[in-house]
């Protein structure tokens, strides 16, 4: 899916769309996706603007929208009509820093699922190494 695709199927936008690509997806199993850090994002300005690293809130928030992804595809539900939004999250872990120039692949796995609700393992990875480990739960919600 280009950019074009994750449009349909995300409702973020600038400066708050963090997927450029999904790379594979496999319906009610898995995502892989990516997110090309470049110094132009406006997190950078105010992130340590001398030694500019991404915010693990916002790594978390980019494997939020994969998992999203997958989930609206898989329940062919459209932003239009209903959200998807993040409920918890357990077991964070940040074992590297992110960089601009780095292309962050984001792969969500399904846990289990119920009705709306989905619960995922997800990981961030940068040149084959985890910089991000978690467990997230999301939802459906109507707005």
């Amino acid at each position: 899916m280009g950019i074009q695709d994750v449009l349909r199927f995300l409702p973020h936008r600038y400066p708050f769309l963090l997927v450029d690509r999904v790379v594979s997806l496999e319906l009610d199993q898995s995502i892989v996706a990516l997110k090309n850090v470049t110094m132009n994002e406006h997190f950078f300005t105010g992130h340590f603007p001398e030694k500019p690293v991404m915010p693990g809130v916002l790594i978390i928030e980019a494997l939020a929208q994969a998992a999203g992804i997958l989930a609206y595809k898989s329940m062919n539900w459209s932003p239009e009509s209903s959200l998807f939004f993040l409920g918890a999250i357990a077991e964070a872990r940040f074992k590297k820093i992110v960089l601009p120039g780095d292309q962050l692949i984001l792969k969500a796995n399904v846990l289990k699922r119920r009705t709306t609700l989905w619960k995922f393992t997800c990981e961030a990875e940068v040149n084959n190494e985890v910089v991000c480990a978690t467990e997230m739960t999301c939802m459906e919600g109507v707005v």
